[in-house]
């Protein structure tokens, strides 16, 4: 009987088998690796948190923020809470009655009082522009006041108090939040009648701009790929003392003040410069026909190659030092071309650090700021020369929020159809 008992435990389910069993101080055994394993978990946690938390302060607070920045600015609504109450119960095409001039007459007051007027003319200025001036100048004359009847008492003050269009943008502004900022990012605004249309023609520069930022990165992430990948090669298949040595010249860019590297290209670049130079002594171009190679999309191009090139060369050096070569060379001994082997073989053996490369350098040159801003001129400026602009000189953070978010979500979509075409677990960076 003992026997087939020992049989039977044998032939008993593993769960069975381990609920019976026991630590050395008598504690089930299943209880006690379930509380193990939920005490790794919790020192695996509190291990990260650090970490979590140096992410959720420093990086997804400031992207919530720049969010909801992006569709709020109370600086009409807080500041003109009257009429803003008027527009609230009344709907659009409404004409502005007594109860709408007596409001805006006491908001004008109030605003003047507080010397908030500013802040109220600073908002309605970014839908209409040239309008602070028109709040700021009435302010002044409402300070003490104003007296009834108060539709000629404001338009006596300037008749641009009467524009239907302004009552339009101060009507879209009386709510702290709005889409304005981002139909403005896409060169849209609002008629008189609350409908989206196209913006006036010289006010459309955003689109051109994001079309600009990302056509540019593209040509640097490719320009980049045609430098970087013969490098990389070099570096995967000569000895390692060889390849460390120049190693250390790719690394060297990174030793250097990105500030100092920009300014080298514009002493190199310009019309006086080293490469015209060199030119004009080859007899290549005229003295009367230097070319002009800086404070443009070329000079943006260059410096912008140059200094991106490292974070194209190390994704693929670190993938093709892992490649046999004996798998080219089998290749070659079954009667393929040194272009057959390469293109078939070896080519898309260096996909994921091609893909990782051309990711890095392509988000990193969306967002560059500095060396556009110093080579670039005119044309060669990107979307982020704006959102800098909006956040330094118009003040106008909303604005930059928006642009910000646009960008931000355009990089997204990106990654998003990287990861449906190539997939994101096929990145190696190293």
């Amino acid at each position: 009987m003992a026997d087939i008992s020992a049989n039977d435990a044998a032939l008993a389910p593993a769960g069975s088998r381990q609920a019976g069993l026991t630590t050395s101080d008598g504690r089930p055994l299943k209880s006690a690796l379930a509380r193990s394993s939920r005490r790794a978990r919790r020192r695996a946690f509190l291990l990260v948190l650090p970490l979590l938390l140096f992410i959720l302060i420093t990086f997804v607070v400031p992207i919530g923020q720049m969010l909801q920045r992006s569709v709020k600015n109370d600086g009409f609504s807080a500041n003109m809470p009257q009429l803003s109450a008027w527009f609230h119960d009344n709907p659009r095409g409404t004409e502005p009655d007594d109860a709408a001039w007596a409001a805006l007459a006491a908001d004008l007051t109030a605003a003047a009082q507080a010397r908030t007027v500013g802040v109220v003319g600073t908002r309605i200025n970014y839908d209409m522009p040239g309008t602070r001036s028109l709040f700021t100048s009435a302010g002044r004359q409402a300070r003490g006041g104003i007296e009834p009847p108060y539709r000629e008492a404001i338009l006596e003050m300037d008749a641009k108090w009467g524009d239907p269009r302004l009552w339009s943008v101060m009507r879209e502004a009386s709510s702290p939040y709005t889409s304005n900022f981002y139909l403005a990012a896409v060169d849209r605004t609002r008629d008189d009648q609350g409908e989206v249309v196209a913006a006036p023609a010289q006010q459309q520069i955003y689109v051109k701009l994001f079309m600009r930022t990302f056509w540019l990165s593209l040509v640097i992430t490719f320009t980049t790929f045609l430098l970087g990948f013969p490098v990389a090669h070099l570096l995967a298949t000569l000895p390692m003392r060889q390849s460390n040595l120049l190693m250390i010249l790719v690394l060297l860019p990174f030793w250097t003040s990105l500030l100092v590297r920009t300014t080298a290209w514009i002493v190199l670049l310009q019309q006086q410069g080293v490469v015209n130079d060199v030119l004009v002594w080859l007899g290549v171009i005229g003295n009367t026909q230097r070319l002009q190679m800086i404070f443009n999309q070329t000079g943006t191009i260059i410096a912008m190659t140059h200094i991106l090139l490292p974070f194209m060369i190390l994704p693929l050096y670190s993938v093709m030092r892992t490649i046999n070569p004996s798998y080219v060379r089998a290749a070659r001994s079954l009667g393929a071309t040194s272009w057959t082997a390469f293109r078939r073989i070896y080519f898309p053996q260096t996909l994921p650090g091609l893909g990782a490369g051309a990711l890095l350098v392509f988000i990193l040159a969306v967002g560059y700021y500095i060396t556009p801003a110093l080579v670039g001129g005119s044309s060669g400026q990107l979307i982020s020369n704006m959102i800098a602009m909006h956040m330094t000189q118009t003040l106008n953070w909303s604005m930059a929020a928006a642009l910000a978010a646009l960008l931000l979500g355009g990089v997204l979509i990106l990654y998003w159809v990287y990861d449906r075409l190539v997939g994101i677990d096929n990145l190696k960076l190293g």
